[in-house]
């Protein structure tokens, strides 16, 4: 988890998602990085009439923390 409320993970093998094994494409895993975002973060992103974000809507590592345990019922090792 970073400072922003970003995180990743990553998969050894595709077939763990439960996707039948194909010989003709083999194994392979795959990295996912998620970005987390408060509704009215684009004015940070727009052309026209651009502005700061404010410190409460910004999504801080606790808040992605929290909202990932409780929304996939994750385990998070340290």
């Amino acid at each position: 988890f970073s400072t922003t409320g970003n995180f990743g993970f990553g998969i050894q093998e595709h077939i763990d998602l439960g996707l039948k094994y194909d010989p003709s494409v083999g194994i392979y895993g795959m990295d996912f990085y998620i970005v987390l975002s408060r509704p009215g973060a684009r004015v940070t992103k727009r052309k026209r009439a651009r502005a700061r974000m404010g410190l409460k809507q910004r999504v801080t590592k606790e808040d992605a923390k929290k909202w990932f345990v409780t929304k996939f019922g994750g385990h998070i090792r340290t």
